[in-house]
């Protein structure tokens, strides 16, 4: 049987999530590692459909990512196919053979060449992938495509997550009312390098690959660039963004165009809301932390210091045992590399400012901190008052549950 963990007690319900035109999902038991539950997907879009994606920086990436990354320039695609429970990195030649296999049985199924089908593989990493699991059970697959099979395709692509994952917007481009959609896992081995595990957004508006390439790179800086669980980049990181063309708004070929602005904007947000659900799902986590750092002399800057708080065990665990241990804020942000002045330095938790210009602010009551550290949503901010830089970023705080699902995760 499959292993299953405890919801997260940060668990967001599945939005309603609406039929898109030009694309139908599916999902099937294909008894790759686990038992008793789903665990192969597909999604099957329509003739003209164009993608973008990018993915993980891990040097060491799994077939599937070589894959995908030789067939994004053709601009186009037909299939997305992904399983979970094993990842098909540091397989060899075998998994180079389980991707062509794959991507050849899926492109047979669907009517169309193998470079229009993208794929995709989560789980344990060095042992061999199955094609032959997959390929028997592709019939079955295509035969469970559905219009509305959202739910069931977010729960196929999960391995430790507790909760599935999904988010959607609606937005004008011109006169025209487009709808982008998204499904996403992820709960371990997460940082800022792209930066979850799976994630795929479509809509049904038409635009050119290229466009969707700078848009998305562009949207991920401020949503899966900007959480982490762990500070551990995924060999397996993919976030694809497909464009079925039907919604029939006008031809936009750049995407700086102004008739993009709302669209940028909802997808954006649905980037945000995918990554954020993922830090919600942290393995073992039990609180969220919002970062927020200001005052650097670049934005860049300012993302390296959010991240070297979030990323930082001690700030974790003071957060997880409900400690407003602060100092171990000025810590992080001491040991960034990053230019930083501790006589020009302030922290603030839960709108409380604690610490400023060198020292603890004078008459701090520390009542509403310790009130603030026992909800859920924990909010750090930091003034570096060097310049104007900003970036927010999301993490998680360390508990046991960590180590107990990673402890037993190949058992």
């Amino acid at each position: 049987m499959a292993k299953t963990f405890a919801p997260s007690p940060l668990a967001l319900p599945l939005p309603p999530l609406a039929a898109l035109a030009g694309l139908r999902l599916g999902a099937v038991e294909a008894n790759i590692r686990y038992k008793g539950r789903t665990d192969l997907m597909l999604m099957e879009f329509a003739p003209g459909t164009t993608v973008a994606g990018v993915f993980t920086r891990n040097k060491c990436p799994g077939a599937p990512i070589d894959w995908c990354r030789a067939q994004l320039p053709g601009g186009t695609a037909r299939g997305l196919l992904v399983n979970s429970g094993n990842a098909n990195v540091f397989t060899g030649r075998a998994g180079v053979e389980t991707v062509e296999s794959s991507a050849a049985a899926a492109a047979r199924a669907l009517g169309c060449a193998p470079s229009e089908i993208f794929l995709a593989s989560t789980g344990v990493i060095g042992e061999k992938l199955p094609a032959d699991r997959i390929v028997a059970a592709l019939p079955a697959l295509v035969a469970a495509l559905r219009v509305d099979g959202w739910e069931a395709a977010a729960r196929a692509i999960m391995t430790t997550d507790t909760f599935p994952k999904a988010a959607r917007r609606e937005a004008r481009i011109g006169d025209v009312t487009v709808l982008i959609q998204g499904i996403a896992k992820g709960s371990g081995m997460i940082a800022p390098d792209m930066a979850t595990m799976l994630a795929y957004v479509a809509t049904d508006a038409a635009l050119p690959a290229s466009v969707l390439q700078a848009l998305l790179e562009s949207g991920v800086r401020g949503s899966f660039n900007a959480i982490t669980v762990d500070s551990d980049t995924s060999t397996s990181d993919t976030l694809m963004l497909f464009a079925t063309g039907q919604a029939g708004n006008a031809p936009v070929g750049d995407a700086h165009d102004p008739a993009l602005a709302d669209f940028a904007a909802a997808l954006g947000e649905v980037l945000t809301e995918l990554a954020i659900m993922v830090v919600r799902d942290g393995e073992g986590a039990s609180k969220m932390m919002t970062i927020t750092v200001r005052g650097a002399v670049s934005d860049g800057s300012a993302h390296r210091v959010a991240l070297a708080i979030g990323n930082s065990p001690l700030v974790k665990t003071a957060v997880a045992g409900e400690d407003a241990n602060w100092g171990r804020i000025v810590m992080a942000v001491g040991k960034a590399g990053e230019p930083a002045d501790r006589d020009r330095l302030s922290v603030a938790i839960g709108g409380t400012v604690i610490a400023a210009k060198g020292t603890v602010v004078e008459g701090y009551d520390e009542t509403p901190v310790i009130a603030h550290m026992k909800g859920q949503d924990i909010v750090i901010e930091v003034d570096l008052g060097l310049g104007d830089g900003r970036a927010t970023i999301w993490s998680c705080d360390l508990t046991h549950g960590y180590i107990d699902i990673n402890g037993s995760y190949r058992s």
